[in-house]
Protein backbone atom coordinates (compact mmCIF):
# COMPACT_ATOMS: atom_id res chain seq x y z
CA UNK A 1 0.00 0.00 0.00
CA UNK A 2 2.44 2.23 1.19
CA UNK A 3 2.06 5.37 3.44
CA UNK A 4 3.26 9.14 3.74
CA UNK A 5 4.01 12.16 5.81
CA UNK A 6 4.44 15.79 6.12
CA UNK A 7 5.99 18.55 8.29
CA UNK A 8 5.62 22.05 8.55
CA UNK A 9 6.51 24.51 10.78
CA UNK A 10 9.30 28.06 11.76
CA UNK A 11 12.02 26.20 12.77
CA UNK A 12 13.85 23.03 12.00
CA UNK A 13 11.39 19.93 10.93
CA UNK A 14 14.18 16.82 10.37
CA UNK A 15 13.08 15.20 13.53
CA UNK A 16 9.91 15.27 13.00
CA UNK A 17 9.82 14.02 9.14
CA UNK A 18 12.14 11.07 10.02
CA UNK A 19 10.41 9.84 13.37
CA UNK A 20 6.49 10.51 11.42
CA UNK A 21 7.14 8.70 8.23
CA UNK A 22 9.16 5.49 10.27
CA UNK A 23 5.55 5.78 12.17
CA UNK A 24 4.00 4.85 8.58
CA UNK A 25 6.68 2.07 7.63
CA UNK A 26 4.20 -0.72 8.55
CA UNK A 27 2.43 0.30 5.17
CA UNK A 28 5.22 -0.86 2.98
CA UNK A 29 8.50 -2.61 1.74
CA UNK A 30 9.96 -1.54 -0.86
CA UNK A 31 11.37 2.04 -0.94
CA UNK A 32 11.42 5.01 1.23
CA UNK A 33 12.60 8.41 0.60
CA UNK A 34 12.35 12.10 2.67
CA UNK A 35 12.99 15.72 0.81
CA UNK A 36 13.22 18.40 2.61
CA UNK A 37 13.07 22.15 1.13
CA UNK A 38 15.20 25.31 2.66
CA UNK A 39 14.98 28.73 1.22
CA UNK A 40 18.91 29.22 1.05
CA UNK A 41 19.53 25.38 0.01
CA UNK A 42 16.77 24.25 -2.25
CA UNK A 43 15.79 21.31 -2.40
CA UNK A 44 17.31 17.91 -0.59
CA UNK A 45 16.11 14.49 -1.21
CA UNK A 46 17.67 10.96 -0.32
CA UNK A 47 16.12 7.45 -1.40
CA UNK A 48 16.87 4.50 -0.29
CA UNK A 49 15.58 0.31 -0.69
CA UNK A 50 13.86 -1.31 2.23
CA UNK A 51 14.00 -4.77 1.08
CA UNK A 52 16.85 -5.71 2.90
CA UNK A 53 16.89 -3.26 5.55
CA UNK A 54 14.67 -0.98 8.03
CA UNK A 55 13.50 2.95 7.60
CA UNK A 56 15.46 4.03 10.80
CA UNK A 57 18.75 1.60 10.24
CA UNK A 58 19.20 3.13 6.64
CA UNK A 59 18.08 6.97 7.26
CA UNK A 60 20.05 7.91 10.72
CA UNK A 61 23.14 8.53 9.01
CA UNK A 62 21.84 10.84 6.63
CA UNK A 63 19.46 13.02 9.10
CA UNK A 64 22.72 15.45 9.73
CA UNK A 65 22.23 16.66 5.66
CA UNK A 66 19.03 17.36 5.89
CA UNK A 67 18.23 21.42 6.14
CA UNK A 68 14.96 22.81 6.11
CA UNK A 69 11.58 23.90 7.98
CA UNK A 70 9.10 21.79 5.83
CA UNK A 71 9.55 17.71 4.24
CA UNK A 72 7.81 15.23 2.99
CA UNK A 73 8.77 11.76 3.28
CA UNK A 74 7.04 8.42 2.38
CA UNK A 75 7.28 5.17 2.61
CA UNK A 76 6.59 3.04 -0.60
CA UNK A 77 5.19 -0.12 -2.05
CA UNK A 78 6.26 1.26 -5.50
CA UNK A 79 8.14 3.18 -7.13
CA UNK A 80 11.26 5.41 -5.99
CA UNK A 81 10.04 8.40 -4.70
CA UNK A 82 10.24 11.77 -3.58
CA UNK A 83 10.35 12.99 -7.29
CA UNK A 84 11.66 16.65 -7.46
CA UNK A 85 10.54 18.93 -10.11
CA UNK A 86 10.73 22.02 -12.00
CA UNK A 87 7.90 23.55 -13.96
CA UNK A 88 5.86 26.52 -14.92
CA UNK A 89 4.35 25.74 -11.06
CA UNK A 90 7.28 26.57 -9.87
CA UNK A 91 9.86 23.66 -7.43
CA UNK A 92 8.17 21.07 -6.17
CA UNK A 93 8.76 17.34 -4.34
CA UNK A 94 5.99 15.35 -4.73
CA UNK A 95 5.13 11.53 -2.61
CA UNK A 96 2.23 9.69 -3.79
CA UNK A 97 0.16 6.79 -2.28
CA UNK A 98 -1.23 5.54 -5.25
CA UNK A 99 -2.82 2.46 -7.61
CA UNK A 100 -2.93 3.37 -11.05
CA UNK A 101 -4.55 0.62 -13.27
CA UNK A 102 -3.97 2.37 -16.59
CA UNK A 103 -0.36 3.90 -16.39
CA UNK A 104 0.36 3.01 -19.49
CA UNK A 105 -1.95 4.59 -21.60
CA UNK A 106 -1.37 7.52 -19.76
CA UNK A 107 1.94 7.47 -20.13
CA UNK A 108 1.39 7.00 -24.02
CA UNK A 109 -0.78 9.97 -24.31
CA UNK A 110 2.37 11.75 -22.46
CA UNK A 111 4.96 10.65 -24.94
CA UNK A 112 2.55 11.59 -27.98
CA UNK A 113 2.78 14.85 -26.41
CA UNK A 114 6.43 14.87 -26.54
CA UNK A 115 6.90 14.62 -22.81
CA UNK A 116 9.53 12.31 -21.17
CA UNK A 117 9.98 9.51 -18.76
CA UNK A 118 13.36 10.05 -16.65
CA UNK A 119 12.79 8.07 -13.91
CA UNK A 120 12.26 4.24 -15.33
CA UNK A 121 13.13 1.49 -12.85
CA UNK A 122 13.92 -1.89 -13.73
CA UNK A 123 11.95 -0.66 -17.15
CA UNK A 124 8.90 0.08 -15.39
CA UNK A 125 7.12 3.72 -15.57
CA UNK A 126 7.57 5.44 -11.69
CA UNK A 127 3.79 6.35 -11.29
CA UNK A 128 4.59 9.46 -9.19
CA UNK A 129 6.53 10.85 -11.89
CA UNK A 130 3.66 9.99 -14.29
CA UNK A 131 1.57 11.96 -11.38
CA UNK A 132 3.89 14.85 -11.61
CA UNK A 133 3.58 15.28 -15.36
CA UNK A 134 -0.24 15.11 -15.24
CA UNK A 135 0.13 18.23 -12.27
CA UNK A 136 2.40 19.98 -14.59
CA UNK A 137 0.01 20.25 -17.51
CA UNK A 138 -2.70 22.43 -14.83
CA UNK A 139 -2.74 25.67 -14.78
CA UNK A 140 -2.55 26.06 -10.85
CA UNK A 141 -1.74 22.99 -8.65
CA UNK A 142 -5.32 22.51 -7.62
CA UNK A 143 -6.19 22.53 -11.92
CA UNK A 144 -3.18 19.77 -12.09
CA UNK A 145 -4.26 17.45 -9.02
CA UNK A 146 -8.25 17.35 -10.69
CA UNK A 147 -6.49 16.35 -13.94
CA UNK A 148 -4.70 13.40 -12.04
CA UNK A 149 -7.93 12.46 -10.37
CA UNK A 150 -9.65 12.46 -14.05
CA UNK A 151 -7.25 10.65 -16.05
CA UNK A 152 -6.35 7.61 -13.22
CA UNK A 153 -7.96 4.75 -12.60
CA UNK A 154 -7.54 3.14 -9.47
CA UNK A 155 -6.66 5.60 -6.99
CA UNK A 156 -4.25 8.41 -5.39
CA UNK A 157 -3.10 10.20 -2.77
CA UNK A 158 -0.39 13.25 -2.66
CA UNK A 159 1.92 15.08 -0.55
CA UNK A 160 3.27 18.13 -2.65
CA UNK A 161 6.45 19.98 -1.08
CA UNK A 162 6.47 23.10 -2.49
CA UNK A 163 8.38 26.74 -2.08
CA UNK A 164 4.82 27.51 -0.44
CA UNK A 165 3.74 25.59 2.15
CA UNK A 166 2.79 21.54 1.62
CA UNK A 167 -0.15 20.53 -0.34
CA UNK A 168 -2.00 17.34 0.88
CA UNK A 169 -4.48 16.13 -1.64
CA UNK A 170 -6.78 13.10 -1.11
CA UNK A 171 -7.99 10.84 -3.70
CA UNK A 172 -10.74 11.45 -5.25
CA UNK A 173 -13.30 9.13 -2.82
CA UNK A 174 -11.01 8.83 -0.14
CA UNK A 175 -9.87 5.34 -0.14
CA UNK A 176 -7.02 6.24 1.19
CA UNK A 177 -6.31 8.34 4.25
CA UNK A 178 -4.71 11.53 5.02
CA UNK A 179 -4.69 12.71 8.62
CA UNK A 180 -3.92 16.53 9.53
CA UNK A 181 -2.06 16.78 13.11
CA UNK A 182 -1.46 20.38 14.59
CA UNK A 183 1.01 21.97 17.46
CA UNK A 184 1.65 25.34 18.60
CA UNK A 185 4.55 26.00 15.75
CA UNK A 186 3.45 23.62 13.05
CA UNK A 187 1.08 21.09 11.30
CA UNK A 188 1.63 18.02 9.87
CA UNK A 189 -0.45 15.08 7.22
CA UNK A 190 0.15 11.83 7.54
CA UNK A 191 -1.33 8.38 6.34
CA UNK A 192 -1.30 7.42 10.19
CA UNK A 193 -2.69 9.23 13.29
CA UNK A 194 -0.73 6.94 14.89
CA UNK A 195 2.30 9.14 13.87
CA UNK A 196 0.83 12.29 15.85
CA UNK A 197 0.84 12.04 19.79
CA UNK A 198 5.36 10.99 20.69
CA UNK A 199 6.03 13.92 18.33
CA UNK A 200 3.41 16.10 20.21
CA UNK A 201 1.16 16.80 17.17
CA UNK A 202 -3.08 16.47 17.68
CA UNK A 203 -4.78 14.79 15.66
CA UNK A 204 -6.82 17.66 14.13
CA UNK A 205 -8.79 16.21 11.20
CA UNK A 206 -9.20 14.25 7.83
CA UNK A 207 -8.93 15.53 4.73
CA UNK A 208 -12.09 14.62 2.82
CA UNK A 209 -12.42 12.98 -0.33
CA UNK A 210 -11.21 14.70 -3.47
CA UNK A 211 -9.95 17.62 -0.66
CA UNK A 212 -6.96 19.88 -0.96
CA UNK A 213 -5.34 21.83 1.52
CA UNK A 214 -2.78 23.62 1.75
CA UNK A 215 -0.31 23.58 5.40
CA UNK A 216 1.83 26.41 6.54
CA UNK A 217 3.72 26.53 9.81
CA UNK A 218 0.68 28.48 11.69
CA UNK A 219 -2.13 27.95 8.74
CA UNK A 220 -4.44 25.49 6.25
CA UNK A 221 -5.99 26.59 3.71
CA UNK A 222 -8.74 24.96 1.79
CA UNK A 223 -7.77 24.88 -1.85
CA UNK A 224 -10.62 22.70 -3.16
CA UNK A 225 -13.97 21.38 -0.87
CA UNK A 226 -13.80 17.91 -0.02
CA UNK A 227 -16.54 16.00 -2.74
CA UNK A 228 -19.73 14.53 -1.61
CA UNK A 229 -19.14 10.50 -2.38
CA UNK A 230 -16.73 8.48 0.06
CA UNK A 231 -15.57 4.86 -0.49
CA UNK A 232 -12.76 4.50 2.39
CA UNK A 233 -11.10 1.32 2.45
CA UNK A 234 -12.71 -0.83 4.78
CA UNK A 235 -9.29 -2.93 5.00
CA UNK A 236 -7.76 -0.29 6.96
CA UNK A 237 -9.62 -1.27 9.80
CA UNK A 238 -9.24 -4.95 9.65
CA UNK A 239 -5.41 -5.52 8.45
CA UNK A 240 -3.14 -2.16 7.18
CA UNK A 241 -3.73 -0.02 10.15
CA UNK A 242 -1.98 0.34 13.22
CA UNK A 243 -3.90 -0.30 16.46
CA UNK A 244 -3.72 3.40 17.97
CA UNK A 245 -4.61 4.81 14.71
CA UNK A 246 -7.82 6.97 13.76
CA UNK A 247 -9.63 7.33 10.23
CA UNK A 248 -12.42 9.42 10.02
CA UNK A 249 -12.00 9.32 13.72
CA UNK A 250 -12.61 5.59 14.14
CA UNK A 251 -9.96 4.10 15.96
CA UNK A 252 -8.16 0.66 14.66
CA UNK A 253 -8.41 -1.31 17.36
CA UNK A 254 -11.77 -0.14 18.24
CA UNK A 255 -13.33 -1.68 15.16
CA UNK A 256 -11.19 -4.91 14.86
CA UNK A 257 -12.51 -5.31 18.98
CA UNK A 258 -15.82 -5.04 18.40
CA UNK A 259 -16.37 -7.61 15.17
CA UNK A 260 -14.72 -9.90 17.15
CA UNK A 261 -17.05 -9.57 19.88
CA UNK A 262 -19.87 -9.74 17.35
CA UNK A 263 -18.76 -12.86 16.15
CA UNK A 264 -17.72 -14.40 19.34
CA UNK A 265 -21.10 -13.59 20.54
CA UNK A 266 -22.60 -15.86 17.97
CA UNK A 267 -20.46 -18.64 17.56
CA UNK A 268 -21.43 -22.07 19.33
CA UNK A 269 -18.01 -23.59 19.50
CA UNK A 270 -16.71 -25.14 22.60
CA UNK A 271 -12.84 -24.04 23.14
CA UNK A 272 -10.20 -23.64 25.37
CA UNK A 273 -9.06 -20.00 24.37
CA UNK A 274 -8.44 -17.70 21.77
CA UNK A 275 -5.27 -16.25 20.62
CA UNK A 276 -4.57 -13.75 17.89
CA UNK A 277 -2.22 -14.06 14.91
CA UNK A 278 0.43 -11.07 15.96
CA UNK A 279 -0.40 -8.21 14.88
CA UNK A 280 -3.43 -7.87 13.33
CA UNK A 281 -5.70 -10.62 14.29
CA UNK A 282 -5.01 -9.85 17.64
CA UNK A 283 -7.76 -7.13 18.60
CA UNK A 284 -10.08 -9.01 16.87
CA UNK A 285 -9.47 -12.17 19.24
CA UNK A 286 -9.23 -10.01 21.96
CA UNK A 287 -13.01 -9.16 21.09
CA UNK A 288 -14.11 -12.60 20.74
CA UNK A 289 -12.75 -13.42 23.98
CA UNK A 290 -15.04 -11.70 25.48
CA UNK A 291 -17.73 -12.24 23.07
CA UNK A 292 -17.88 -15.39 23.56
CA UNK A 293 -16.80 -16.07 27.20
CA UNK A 294 -13.52 -17.82 26.75
CA UNK A 295 -9.92 -16.88 27.56
CA UNK A 296 -7.79 -14.74 25.50
CA UNK A 297 -4.24 -16.60 25.71
CA UNK A 298 -0.98 -15.76 23.81
CA UNK A 299 -0.80 -19.41 21.77
CA UNK A 300 1.49 -17.65 19.32
CA UNK A 301 3.91 -15.06 19.33
CA UNK A 302 5.59 -13.13 16.56
CA UNK A 303 9.42 -12.60 17.39
CA UNK A 304 9.85 -8.35 17.47
CA UNK A 305 13.63 -8.34 17.45
CA UNK A 306 14.35 -9.51 13.81
CA UNK A 307 10.55 -9.39 12.64
CA UNK A 308 9.34 -6.03 13.45
CA UNK A 309 7.09 -5.43 10.25
CA UNK A 310 3.79 -7.67 9.27
CA UNK A 311 4.23 -7.24 5.37
CA UNK A 312 6.59 -10.03 3.83
CA UNK A 313 8.39 -9.86 1.18
CA UNK A 314 7.05 -10.61 -2.93
CA UNK A 315 9.00 -13.11 -3.56
CA UNK A 316 6.49 -17.08 -2.92
CA UNK A 317 9.27 -18.71 -1.48
CA UNK A 318 11.01 -16.26 0.59
CA UNK A 319 7.22 -15.32 1.84
CA UNK A 320 6.38 -18.80 2.82
CA UNK A 321 9.92 -18.75 4.95
CA UNK A 322 9.60 -15.33 6.10
CA UNK A 323 5.83 -16.12 7.61
CA UNK A 324 7.09 -19.52 9.28
CA UNK A 325 9.85 -18.15 10.83
CA UNK A 326 8.62 -15.02 12.09
CA UNK A 327 5.70 -16.43 14.34
CA UNK A 328 6.52 -18.97 17.29
CA UNK A 329 4.03 -21.05 19.14
CA UNK A 330 3.51 -21.29 22.61
CA UNK A 331 3.73 -25.38 23.11
CA UNK A 332 2.97 -25.09 26.81
CA UNK A 333 -0.64 -23.14 26.16
CA UNK A 334 -0.98 -25.31 22.75
CA UNK A 335 -0.77 -28.70 24.11
CA UNK A 336 -3.82 -31.06 24.64
CA UNK A 337 -6.10 -27.25 24.16
CA UNK A 338 -9.38 -26.69 21.57
CA UNK A 339 -8.02 -23.65 20.27
CA UNK A 340 -9.53 -20.87 18.22
CA UNK A 341 -7.05 -18.50 16.60
CA UNK A 342 -8.24 -15.21 14.52
CA UNK A 343 -6.42 -13.42 11.69
CA UNK A 344 -6.99 -10.37 9.63
CA UNK A 345 -7.66 -12.19 6.07
CA UNK A 346 -7.29 -15.50 4.00
CA UNK A 347 -5.71 -14.57 0.89
CA UNK A 348 -3.88 -17.12 -0.45
CA UNK A 349 -3.89 -19.24 2.54
CA UNK A 350 -0.22 -20.43 2.19
CA UNK A 351 0.85 -18.97 6.10
CA UNK A 352 -2.47 -20.00 7.56
CA UNK A 353 -2.16 -23.75 6.54
CA UNK A 354 1.45 -23.74 8.35
CA UNK A 355 0.30 -22.17 11.19
CA UNK A 356 -2.46 -24.73 11.55
CA UNK A 357 -0.21 -27.82 10.87
CA UNK A 358 2.72 -26.06 13.66
CA UNK A 359 -0.75 -25.86 15.89
CA UNK A 360 -1.08 -29.45 15.75
CA UNK A 361 2.26 -30.16 16.46
CA UNK A 362 2.24 -28.71 19.48
CA UNK A 363 -0.27 -31.07 20.73
CA UNK A 364 -3.30 -28.71 19.88
CA UNK A 365 -6.83 -31.35 19.69
CA UNK A 366 -8.64 -28.81 17.59
CA UNK A 367 -8.11 -25.16 15.74
CA UNK A 368 -10.41 -23.31 14.82
CA UNK A 369 -9.90 -20.39 12.61
CA UNK A 370 -12.57 -16.87 13.04
CA UNK A 371 -11.39 -14.23 9.90
CA UNK A 372 -11.94 -10.37 10.86
CA UNK A 373 -13.39 -10.18 7.29
CA UNK A 374 -15.48 -11.56 4.63
CA UNK A 375 -13.96 -13.99 2.43
CA UNK A 376 -11.65 -12.13 -0.39
CA UNK A 377 -13.27 -13.11 -3.43
CA UNK A 378 -12.76 -10.06 -6.06
CA UNK A 379 -8.96 -8.66 -6.52
CA UNK A 380 -8.78 -4.98 -5.41
CA UNK A 381 -8.48 -2.42 -8.64
CA UNK A 382 -8.20 0.63 -6.12
CA UNK A 383 -5.35 -0.60 -3.72
CA UNK A 384 -2.41 -2.64 -3.67
CA UNK A 385 -2.57 -4.50 -0.41
CA UNK A 386 -1.19 -8.01 -1.92
CA UNK A 387 1.45 -9.01 -4.51
CA UNK A 388 -1.08 -10.55 -6.45
CA UNK A 389 -0.72 -10.69 -9.70
CA UNK A 390 -4.22 -12.76 -10.42
CA UNK A 391 -7.32 -13.02 -8.59
CA UNK A 392 -7.18 -16.62 -9.48
CA UNK A 393 -3.90 -16.37 -6.34
CA UNK A 394 -6.99 -16.04 -4.10
CA UNK A 395 -7.81 -19.34 -2.56
CA UNK A 396 -11.47 -18.78 -2.91
CA UNK A 397 -11.12 -18.03 -6.98
CA UNK A 398 -9.01 -21.41 -6.88
CA UNK A 399 -12.04 -23.18 -4.94
CA UNK A 400 -14.56 -21.38 -7.13
CA UNK A 401 -12.45 -22.45 -10.30
CA UNK A 402 -12.55 -26.01 -9.02
CA UNK A 403 -16.12 -26.28 -8.71
CA UNK A 404 -17.79 -24.47 -11.45
CA UNK A 405 -14.99 -24.87 -14.18
CA UNK A 406 -14.35 -21.21 -14.04
CA UNK A 407 -12.59 -18.98 -11.93
CA UNK A 408 -15.45 -16.04 -12.25
CA UNK A 409 -18.44 -18.08 -11.91
CA UNK A 410 -21.70 -17.26 -9.43
CA UNK A 411 -19.14 -14.96 -7.72
CA UNK A 412 -22.10 -12.89 -6.37
CA UNK A 413 -23.36 -16.16 -5.01
CA UNK A 414 -20.45 -17.18 -3.74
CA UNK A 415 -19.80 -13.91 -1.80
CA UNK A 416 -23.06 -13.91 0.10
CA UNK A 417 -23.11 -15.29 3.30
CA UNK A 418 -25.08 -18.11 4.26
CA UNK A 419 -26.17 -19.66 0.51
CA UNK A 420 -25.26 -22.92 -0.01
CA UNK A 421 -22.45 -21.91 -2.64
CA UNK A 422 -20.68 -19.86 0.43
CA UNK A 423 -20.79 -22.72 3.10
CA UNK A 424 -19.40 -25.06 0.75
CA UNK A 425 -16.66 -22.99 -0.14
CA UNK A 426 -15.86 -22.13 3.46
CA UNK A 427 -15.96 -25.72 3.93
CA UNK A 428 -13.74 -26.16 1.62
CA UNK A 429 -10.88 -23.77 2.54
CA UNK A 430 -11.68 -25.42 5.75
CA UNK A 431 -10.69 -28.58 4.58
CA UNK A 432 -7.59 -27.49 2.58
CA UNK A 433 -6.16 -25.65 5.34
CA UNK A 434 -6.61 -28.47 8.02
CA UNK A 435 -8.62 -26.65 10.27
CA UNK A 436 -11.68 -28.01 12.45
CA UNK A 437 -13.73 -25.32 11.76
CA UNK A 438 -13.60 -21.70 9.79
CA UNK A 439 -15.93 -18.89 10.09
CA UNK A 440 -15.20 -15.39 8.66
CA UNK A 441 -16.76 -12.20 9.48
CA UNK A 442 -20.46 -11.12 8.36
CA UNK A 443 -20.00 -8.27 6.20
CA UNK A 444 -22.98 -6.86 8.50
CA UNK A 445 -21.31 -7.23 11.19
CA UNK A 446 -18.05 -5.29 9.91
CA UNK A 447 -19.78 -2.40 8.66
CA UNK A 448 -21.40 -2.46 11.67
CA UNK A 449 -17.87 -2.21 13.66
CA UNK A 450 -16.61 0.94 11.96
CA UNK A 451 -19.48 2.92 12.14
CA UNK A 452 -20.17 4.67 9.01
CA UNK A 453 -23.15 3.96 6.24
CA UNK A 454 -22.18 1.10 3.73
CA UNK A 455 -21.94 3.70 1.02
CA UNK A 456 -19.19 5.36 2.16
CA UNK A 457 -16.86 1.79 2.86
CA UNK A 458 -15.65 0.12 -0.06
CA UNK A 459 -16.15 -3.65 0.35
CA UNK A 460 -15.27 -4.20 -2.93
CA UNK A 461 -12.67 -6.77 -2.05
CA UNK A 462 -15.71 -8.91 -0.61
CA UNK A 463 -19.13 -8.48 -2.37
CA UNK A 464 -18.01 -6.83 -5.97
CA UNK A 465 -19.93 -3.52 -4.91
CA UNK A 466 -18.44 0.00 -4.48
CA UNK A 467 -17.52 2.53 -7.41
CA UNK A 468 -15.97 1.44 -10.37
CA UNK A 469 -12.05 2.99 -11.07
CA UNK A 470 -13.33 4.25 -14.09
CA UNK A 471 -16.57 6.52 -12.36
CA UNK A 472 -13.74 7.55 -9.80
CA UNK A 473 -14.33 11.46 -10.87
CA UNK A 474 -17.32 12.29 -11.46
CA UNK A 475 -19.83 15.55 -11.98
CA UNK A 476 -20.98 15.95 -8.55
CA UNK A 477 -17.62 17.56 -7.43
CA UNK A 478 -18.10 20.74 -6.18
CA UNK A 479 -15.64 22.59 -8.57
CA UNK A 480 -18.02 22.06 -11.68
Amino acid sequence: MGGFFGAISDKQCVNDLFYGTDYNSHLGTKRAGMVTFDQEKGFNRTIHSLERDYFRSKFEDDLDKFVGCQGIGVISDTDPQPIIVNSHLGRYAVVTVAKINNIRDIAAELLAERMHFSELSANNINQTELIALLINMGETFVDGINLVYRKIKGSCSMLILTEDGIIAARDYLGRTPIVIGHREDSYAASSESSAFPNLGYERLRDVGPGEIVRLRAHSMEVLQQPARREQICSFLWVYYGFPASDYEGINVEYVREAAGRAMGAEDTTEADCVCGIPDSGVGHALGYAEGHGIPYRRAVLKYTPTWPRSFTPGNQSRRDLVAKMKLIPNQAILNGKKVVFCDDSIVRGTQLRDNVRTFYECGAREVHARISCPPLVYGCPFIGFTSSKSDLELITRQIIRDFEGSDSAKLETYSTTGTPEYERMVNEIARRLGLTTLQFSKIEHLIESIGLPKCRVCTHCFDGTGCHPDQAYSEDHPDK
